[in-house]
Order: structure tokens, then C-alpha cells, then sequence
């Protein structure tokens, strides 16, 4: 992986950093809802999805799940997905330069010189699936979705395959935005700062009795990073995007929503034209009540991605098309039966990167393929207090064939402000056109291809939560998880001994604890916290090369967490400080560090709110992943201006 040497950060001025703080102005005039301080009571209210791919109170779903909620997301003030994703305890979130970010949940965030990357994260935007599945992995700068437009996002810790298949080993992410009547009228938003420049302009309005609409552009502009050595790394990026949303309603029986959204996206390069990104997408989503025990929802989307250096000619063209049935219904007194199948079917067209010291090609270079799936679901009431939760899920994938991914849950709520809860699962990252179809040349010479014996990757997990009211103001959630690995990707000797090959060398297993809590001090101020913790055992399969070392996994910390401070100053003011902290990676070995992000926010009337924000600010810069792909972060600042017309 890549190595790094880190300098020492100079200290912040610590004083400027608490002058510095922003929340988003759409959340100054009043303390907003923060599911993190909410009591179990609340949480009962408040309805998550992604768990049990159906509505169900966020106080009974047995898993390791948080929720960013909306005015979470405003008060935070985060410009980017991966900067709002920050905010939930159960990730860990690198920036490695201004575009580009590493995520993972309980690990394995990969290693650029093996070419292992992190591809065991499963992420929906709206159900529509994000990953590329010519790797299996993300590419951040793709998504963007506006602040105002997040409804919440739904963060799993832990395998979600039963339910939503491959690649959701590790964690799901489920970004759900609001409905067009949600977001009525005009909003104008600009932000400058010494790292970064962006506006956006949204309006929302009604067509007819039954339909909403919304339309939006946006903007924005980083600046390039110093590379790890100090220097400037030519890598700004520059990423503008435009999107509507259509709801109709059709009263109690019936919605319809039509989505879409269009970026280009270009990256520097030093010496040589932009790296351009531009994607596109349409979704649709038909969703009926039956009775009051029984729906279903119909939902398709068409993606494409073009990602292309104009210089070298390489890059790829993908297209999905995907199409999704999902019923659920009550079976008797006791049992919720959720069920559903799907289709998705993608070409890529890959154009190779050829070049006298280096190559990478693909065979077959263009190539369509289809992934069909059919999942099932049982909810089983045991009594009034404990419920059964049995799941599977078969996935039929063009490398591996089908693969199956059962799981089970059990939950007890032994009083109204507790919940326990635990679970047995299993889950697959499956084979990629990378991991088959793909050869690199140094020179003239074949050093590594792809392997058609590549097996899927296995997790066998077994996790146990506890989630609680401890006090009149107090709440707490912890989650302990014991994960079992087998035919993890590894680099192997051919019987010539190159061309190198992928292999399925590695096994082993990690085990861990997550936990957050919330405590109100007082109707105006409230204190949140969040600790991860993890251990990692891996090892070599015997007759393994071991080539590149046990690194090649991922290079994680072992603790990351935060404190987080909300603060009502009055009816027009809101102060909000975060102290955060990672520790140091391990191999290669990359620093820990500590660092506070803080804001305020002003809300000068009914239509204008200014905020100023600071992050990183106790060190003028620090590094967060591994030399030499990761760029120095440094201190920035930014104010805003959010305006309603």
C-alpha cells in the first residue's frame, strides 16, 4: 500500500477556530431535531427502511443503524456527501484530495498498490445502487445530491446482503430525499472560502391538484490540495449538475415519482488536459396500497457514467438498466412477509490505457451483463415483546453464478426504553471485470490478468446490539460484532510465475464495538458522542504467495470517534463544535490526529441566513490515508448566504 511520511501539523489557533463556526442557515431560528438526542419514545416515531426494506419504527430495528436526519444534515453545513457522511458514528471517511474519498464501515478500506479497493460497502441513492460494478467499488465525485433534498440517510453497520445482495458486506448507505411538496418555492445558496467556491439555485412548485415538482442547478469549485511532499498538487476540480423530481399523488392508494439528475465533472491534471466524469441518471418509482396490511412498488432507473482522460483515450462507459418489484403483507396475526426480485443489466465499453513503460487492457473490452435477484422476508412475532426476523436472498451474478445469503434476527424489547437485539448473517462481494477480464502489461511484458476461477468473496457475521434510554435526557446505542472471512483477494504466482494473477489467498476474522449516545443538558443545549473500535485477524490460505503482505486488506484505524456540541446562543443564533479523532493507520503507517470542525449561524430574517464555518481547525493541515495518492488536508473556512424567494 501506499507508504507515507507525515510532517508534523503546526498547531491552530485555537481562538480563530471557535470564531469560525457555521450551521446551515436553514436551521437557525430554533434547536433542530437531532435523532441523536431523541428518546426511545421518539425514536418510535421516526421510520427507517433500509433495515427491514419496509417502514418500521427506528426504535425496534435490530441492527447497528444510525440515522442523519434532514436538520442534521442543514446544520452541518457539509457541501459534499462524504463530508455530511462524517456525522454518522459507524463510518470512517478519508479524504484523499479534493474530489476523492475512501469509506468504509468495520474496515477493509483497501490498498492502491495491490489495486485492492474498498469494495465492501453497498451505497443507494433513493434505492437506485451507486457502485461501480466493473470493480465494485465508489466513485464519490459522482454523487452529489443537494443539502436541502436529504430527507436522511440511513447508515447499517454490518452485512445487508439478505435483503440488499452483493457488495452489501460490510454496511449499507441508503440516501433518501424529499418529496417535491417538500420543498416548495425558491432557494438560493452561495458559499465562498479559501478552499472551495459553490452556488446553487432551486425552485419547487405545484403542477395541477395532485403533482409537485422541483428543478435545481448547482456549482462548485475546489481548489487543488499540497500533495503529501508540501507541493501543489494540480488536482482543483470543478463538478456542475442539474436534476428535477416529479411526485404525483393519486390520494391514499397510489404515488408516482420521476427523478433525474446530469453532471460533468473534470479533475486537473498536471501537465496534461482535465480528467472528466460525467454521469446521468433517471429513476421511476411506482408504489400501491393494496390494504392496510399489504403494498408493493415497482421501481426502475436507467444510469450511465462516461469517465474518460481526453488526452490518453482511456477511460469506460457504463450503462445500467435496473428493474425492481417489491410486496409486502401480512400473513396472519403474527408474520410480515416482505418479498421481491429484480433485474439489472449493464454494458460497459472500457478503453485500454496503453503506454511504452505501462498498460492496462481488458478482454473483453466491451461486454454486456446481467445480475437477477429474488429476495424473501419474514417478520415473526413471538409474543408481544420478541420478534423473529428470518431473510434470504439469491443473487445470480455472470461470474460465480448464484449465490445465497441468508440471515437471522432476534429482537426483545424487555421494557418500553430497551432493545436487544442479534443476528447471524452472511454476505458476498462477487467478482468483477476486474477481477477476471483485466491485463497489465510493464512494457512488452504480461505482468498480472484477471483469473476466471476468481471466487466470490465470504463474510459470515454475527452481531448483538443493546439500544436504551439510560436517563430523562440520556440515550445510547452500542453494537458488538464478531466477523468470519474467507477468499479474500490476494495477488498469486501463475504456474510460470507471471503473468501474476488474482487469487482468493487470504481468510481470517475482526471483531469490534460501535457506540453512540446523546445527553441534553438543557432545552438549548445538547452533547452527542461516537466510538468505534476494531480488531483485525487476518492470514494466508496455505500455498498462498503472501506477495505484497496482509496490508493489501486495507489499511484501518483502530479507534475513531467524535464530541459534538449543539448550542441555541438565542432564537437567531446556533453554535455547533465537533472535536473528532482517528487513530494512527498501521501499515503503512499513517499518523493519527485529532481535529475540531465548528460553526454559526445567524439567521438575519424570515428569507436570509448567513453562516460561517471552519474545519480542521487545530493544525494547518494533516493527512488522512496513505502516501503518496493522499493529499494534505488543511484548515479551511467558508461563508455562506442562503436566501428564500
Amino acid at each position: 500500500m501506499r507508504s507515507m511520511a507525515m510532517r508534523a501539523c503546526r498547531p491552530g489557533v485555537v481562538a480563530l477556530g471557535l470564531l469560525a463556526l457555521s450551521v446551515d442557515v436553514a436551521s437557525a431560528v430554533s434547536l433542530p431535531q437531532d435523532l441523536s438526542h431523541l428518546s426511545l419514545e421518539d425514536l418510535g416515531k421516526v421510520v427507517v427502511s433500509s433495515v427491514a426494506k419496509t417502514p418500521e419504527p427506528l426504535g425496534d430495528a435490530a441492527a447497528a443503524v444510525y440515522v442523519i436526519g434532514h436538520d442534521d444534515i442543514l446544520r452541518s453545513g457539509a457541501t459534499s456527501l462524504p463530508d455530511i457522511l462524517r456525522l454518522a458514528p459507524n463510518l470512517a471517511v478519508f479524504q484523499t484530495s479534493p474530489s476523492n474519498y475512501v469509506i468504509t464501515a468495520r474496515g477493509f478500506s483497501g490498498n492502491n498498490t495491490a489495486q485492492n479497493f474498498p469494495n465492501k460497502l453497498l451505497v443507494l441513492i433513493d434505492g437506485r445502487s451507486v457502485y461501480s460494478p466493473i470493480f465494485s467499488g465508489m466513485y464519490w465525485d459522482d454523487q452529489y445530491v443537494l443539502p436541502e433534498n436529504i430527507e436522511r440517510i440511513e447508515v447499517i453497520s454490518g452485512p445487508g446482503g439478505a435483503l440488499w445482495g452483493a457488495n452489501a458486506v460490510n454496511g449499507v448507505i441508503n440516501i433518501i430525499t424529499r418529496k417535491a411538496a417538500d420543498t416548495r418555492g425558491g432557494v438560493l445558496h452561495v458559499g465562498v472560502g479559501n478552499l472551495q467556491r459553490g452556488a446553487s439555485v432551486q425552485y419547487g412548485g405545484v403542477l395541477g391538484q395532485h403533482a409537485h415538482y422541483r428543478v435545481y442547478a448547482r456549482d462548485v469549485r475546489r481548489d487543488s490540495f499540497d500533495n503529501s511532499a508540501g507541493h501543489d498538487a494540480r488536482n482543483g476540480w470543478s463538478n456542475p449538475q442539474v436534476g428535477f423530481r416529479l411526485d404525483w399523488d393519486g390520494g391514499a392508494a397510489d404515488a408516482v415519482m420521476l427523478q433525474g439528475d446530469l453532471h460533468d465533472g473534470r479533475v486537473e491534471q498536471a501537465g496534461a488536459p482535465d480528467s472528466r466524469s460525467t454521469e446521468g441518471d433517471v429513476l421511476a418509482r411506482w408504489q400501491h396500497v393494496i390494504s392496510d396490511t399489504s403494498g408493493f412498488q415497482v421501481q426502475a432507473y436507467y444510469d450511465h457514467v462516461h469517465r474518460r482522460n481526453d488526452a490518453s483515450g482511456e477511460g469506460f462507459a457504463l450503462d445500467t438498466w435496473d428493474i425492481e418489484l417489491q410486496h409486502n403483507f401480512a400473513l396472519g396475526e403474527h408474520n410480515q412477509v416482505v418479498w421481491g426480485a429484480g433485474n439489472r443489466n449493464y454494458r460497459y465499453d472500457i478503453k485500454p490505457r496503453i503506454s511504452p513503460a505501462s498498460s492496462l487492457l481488458w478482454d473483453p473490452a466491451v461486454n454486456t451483463q446481467n445480475l437477477a435477484n429474488a429476495f424473501v422476508q419474514d417478520q415473526i412475532g413471538l409474543g408481544p415483546r420478541v420478534q423473529l426476523t428470518l431473510g434470504l436472498k439469491a443473487e445470480d451474478d455472470p461470474y460465480s453464478g448464484v449465490s445465497l445469503m441468508p440471515s437471522g434476527k432476534l429482537s426483545w424489547k424487555p421494557g418500553g426504553n430497551v432493545l436487544l437485539w442479534a443476528a447471524a448473517s452472511r454476505a458476498v462481494r462477487t467478482p468483477t471485470p476486474f477481477d477476471q477480464d483485466v491485463i497489465e502489461k510493464l512494457g512488452s511484458t504480461t505482468f498480472l490478468v484477471g483469473n476466471p476461477d476468481f471466487r466470490r468473496e465470504q463474510l459470515t457475521a454475527y452481531e448483538a446490539g443493546w439500544r436504551a434510554q439510560v436517563a430523562t435526557r440520556a440515550t445510547v446505542s452500542v453494537s458488538v460484532y464478531y466477523n468470519v472471512y474467507d477468499d479474500l483477494r490476494t495477488i498469486e504466482y501463475s504456474p510460470t510465475l507471471l503473468p501474476l494473477l488474482w487469487g482468493n489467498g487470504m481468510e481470517g476474522h475482526t471483531w469490534g464495538l460501535e457506540a453512540w449516545g446523546s445527553y441534553a443538558i438543557g432545552d438549548s443545549w445538547r452533547l452527542g458522542a461516537g466510538f468505534a473500535t476494531q480488531r483485525q485477524r487476518l492470514r494466508f490460505k496455505p500455498g498462498a504467495s503472501g506477495l505484497l503482505g496482509l496490508s493489501q486488506a486495507g489499511d484501518d484505524p483502530e479507534r475513531h470517534g467524535f464530541i459534538r456540541s449543539v448550542m441555541n446562543l438565542s432564537d437567531r443564533w446556533t453554535l455547533v463544535a465537533e472535536l473528532r479523532g482517528v487513530s494512527a493507520l498501521p501499515d503503512p503507517k499513517v499518523p493519527g490526529y485529532v481535529e475540531l470542525d465548528a460553526r454559526l449561524a445567524w439567521r438575519v430574517n424570515e428569507k436570509l441566513d448567513l453562516a460561517l464555518s471552519g474545519s480542521s481547525l487545530l493544525h494547518s493541515w494533516h493527512q488522512e490515508y496513505v502516501f503518496p495518492d493522499s493529499d494534505r488536508i488543511g484548515r479551511s473556512v467558508l461563508f455562506d448566504a442562503h436566501l428564500k424567494f
